[in-house]
C-alpha cells in the first residue's frame, strides 16, 4: 500500500482578529492544519501574537508560518505613496483587479509595500517566511506577480509560493467562477515563477461561495479529490469577536470551518482520500 501523500491544510488570515487567532493556533495544536497565513498589516497584530505562533514549533515543527501579502481595502499600507482609492486604505479588490489588468501600479510602489511586509514578518517571527501568499490572492494579478516575485525571490529566497490552479474534470470547474478565474491567472502566475526558478505548489483547493448558506462539511471533502504531495487547501477557520465583527465579513462561515476541523470528520475525509497532514 502507498503512504498518505502529504498536504498542506492553510488556515488564512492569521492575525486579522485574536478569536481567529486563538482557534489557528488551537487547530495547529490539535493537528488539524499544518499551515497559516499571517497578515502583518492588520491593525491588532502584535508581536505576541507572532511569539504565540512560533511557540507552537518549539521542539518539532506543527505547521508551517507563511506571509499573507495584503494590498487590499480595509486594511492600510506599511509604506508612504502607495497608489491609494480612497481614504489611508490600500485600494478595493475589484479596483485592485483593474488597477493591475491596465498596469496602472507604480511599480517600485508594489515592491516596496511587499518588500515592507516581508520585512515585518521577518522582524516579528525572527525569519523569513516557510512561504508567501497572497490576501484576496493578489499575487496572481497581473504587474502584481511581477513585483512580487522579484521581492519574494530577493528577500525570501527559500520560500514557496501559492498559486491557485485547481485539479479536477474540466466540467467542475465551471460550476465555480471564482476557481475559474484563479486558475486563469494563475496559468500566468506559474509560467513566472517557473522563469525566477521559484518553487510553486502543484495544485490548489479551497474555493467556494462565500455564502450564508455554504454548508462547509459537506463542500470540503470535494476540495480533496485528486490532490497530490505538497497541495493546498486553503481555509479561514476562526471564532468572531469585536474585531473580526468590525472588519471582516466572514463571520459565521468561519465558525463553521472551525467547528469541521475540530471535529472527527475531518481526520476521515483525509484519510478517505489518502492523504495526511504529517
Amino acid at each position: 500500500m502507498s503512504r498518505p501523500a502529504r498536504i498542506w491544510v492553510c488556515a488564512d488570515d492569521y492575525g486579522i482578529s485574536p478569536a481567529v487567532n486563538d482557534a489557528i493556533r488551537d487547530l495547529i495544536m490539535r493537528g488539524r492544519i499544518n499551515a497559516t497565513s499571517v497578515i502583518v498589516v492588520a491593525p491588532t497584530f502584535q508581536p505576541s501574537e507572532a511569539d504565540s505562533l512560533n511557540a507552537l514549533n518549539a521542539g518539532a515543527r506543527r505547521a508551517a508560518i507563511g506571509l499573507h501579502v495584503t494590498l487590499t481595502a480595509p486594511f492600510k499600507p506599511l509604506t508612504k505613496g502607495f497608489a491609494r482609492i480612497h481614504a489611508d486604505t490600500f485600494p478595493t479588490l475589484s479596483s485592485a483587479l483593474v488597477l493591475a489588468l491596465f498596469h496602472r501600479y507604480d511599480p517600485g510602489q508594489l515592491a516596496a509595500e511587499i518588500a515592507a511586509q516581508i520585512d515585518a514578518f521577518a522582524m516579528v517571527f525572527r525569519r523569513p517566511p516557510d512561504f508567501v501568499d497572497g490576501h484576496q490572492h493578489v499575487q496572481l494579478f497581473p504587474q502584481i506577480r511581477d513585483a512580487f516575485l522579484t521581492v519574494v525571490k530577493s528577500k525570501a529566497p527559500l520560500a514557496w509560493v501559492r498559486q491557485c490552479g485547481r485539479v479536477m474534470p474540466l466540467g467542475r470547474r465551471f460550476a465555480d467562477k471564482k476557481g475559474l478565474l484563479l486558475d486563469v491567472l494563475s496559468r500566468g502566475f506559474r509560467a513566472r515563477a517557473a522563469q525566477f526558478g521559484m518553487r510553486t505548489n502543484p495544485a490548489f483547493a479551497g474555493t467556494y461561495d462565500f455564502d450564508a448558506n455554504s454548508e462547509f462539511a459537506e463542500l470540503f471533502p470535494t476540495f480533496l479529490d485528486g490532490l497530490s504531495e505538497n497541495s493546498v487547501v486553503m481555509c479561514h477557520p476562526g471564532k468572531v469577536d469585536a474585531e473580526l465583527d468590525r472588519i471582516d465579513e466572514l463571520k459565521s462561515l468561519r465558525e463553521r470551518e472551525y467547528a469541521y476541523f475540530a471535529g472527527d470528520s475531518f481526520p476521515a475525509a483525509l484519510a478517505e482520500h489518502g492523504l495526511t497532514l504529517s
